[in-house]
């Protein structure tokens, strides 16, 4: 039973703890999130052995992909259906990658509003738009339209009680004069209606260093895409920590950024490796070494 004089003792230990090591209280939970489409090859074939497999490889949270709004369903299964399992297996999806394409076009909300409605069923807190088609990126205009649609989405979102973001590419940070699009966008969104996902092999891929961008857009990117650069091919993943780019130094930058969700992908598989073992060696070196 603890009486209040040993609710007191233990208080003043607590203190006394905060005061020598107050990382200790503010310590965030080593939770690494999987992109599920780095097993699109497997998961629509069996989501119930596959979602098992992404728990079992140290993962807790999910990015989804995938969502079929005229059919209401990820791989024929309900959203409700997909939340069962995951939940069984106790994972969360904290964010969602869905393609509202004609709202980007302006052809009206409708799939938007279908898409808001399965990402709250499944629990996401992130709606994010994955890809911007190439016919409305073909001028450093067409990213100034691109933003007012992104505040338009964001609105609907945040009435919806989700959150809107964008997740880049290579081709957002083409150089158009002395700008870029990935600029642009966030130059011309509203920060309280649009977050961005940075997927940061995509940034230095295409030679630029995300932690200008974090220094530049403090706070801006709530989440970010971790894969890794293979030493031989540019062109092709690997498992994070195996690869050329330095993600010890930019997750020193985190706090900076803003980053709340940090989510692995693997868009291809060398060396004809299981893609299961290696997205927990990827989740492993997160978790160790840069998750400290």
């Amino acid at each position: 039973m603890t009486t209040r004089r040993t609710f007191i003792q233990q208080a003043g230990l607590l203190s006394t703890g905060l005061l020598i090591n107050p990382s200790i209280f503010f310590a965030k939970d080593k939770v690494v999130g999987l992109q599920l489409y780095s097993l699109r090859d497997v998961l629509p074939k069996d989501v119930k052995g596959t979602l098992a497999k992404v728990a079992k490889a140290g993962y807790k949270d999910t990015e989804l992909y995938g969502y079929d709004h005229n059919k209401k369903s990820f791989f024929g299964l309900s959203p409700k259906e997909f939340k069962d399992i995951l939940t069984s297996n106790g994972l969360t999806t904290t964010s969602g990658h869905y393609n509202p394409t004609d709202f980007m076009q302006g052809k009206g909300s409708s799939d938007l509003e279908a898409q808001i409605e399965a990402a709250n069923i499944v629990g996401n807190q992130h709606l994010i738009i994955p890809y911007l088609s190439g016919d409305l990126r073909t001028k450093a205009d067409d990213y100034k339209v691109f933003a007012d649609r992104l505040n338009k989405a964001g609105e609907i979102c945040k009435k919806s009680g989700l959150q809107l973001a964008y997740h880049n590419h290579d081709f957002e940070l083409k150089n158009w004069g002395e700008t870029t699009g990935l600029d642009i966008a966030l130059q011309e969104t509203d920060k309280a209606l649009v977050d961005f996902e940075l997927d940061l092999y995509w940034v230095v891929r295409a030679a630029k260093d995300p932690v200008d961008y974090f220094k530049k857009y403090p706070g801006r990117f709530k989440a970010w895409h971790i894969k890794d650069m293979d030493k031989t091919n540019r062109d092709l993943n690997t498992e994070v920590g195996s690869g050329t780019i330095d993600y010890k130094r930019i997750f020193s930058y985190a706090k900076l950024s803003g980053v709340e969700h940090y989510f692995m992908e693997q868009e291809n598989f060398v060396n004809n490796i299981d893609p299961f073992v290696s997205i927990t060696k990827s989740c492993k070196y997160i978790k160790n070494n840069l998750l400290k």
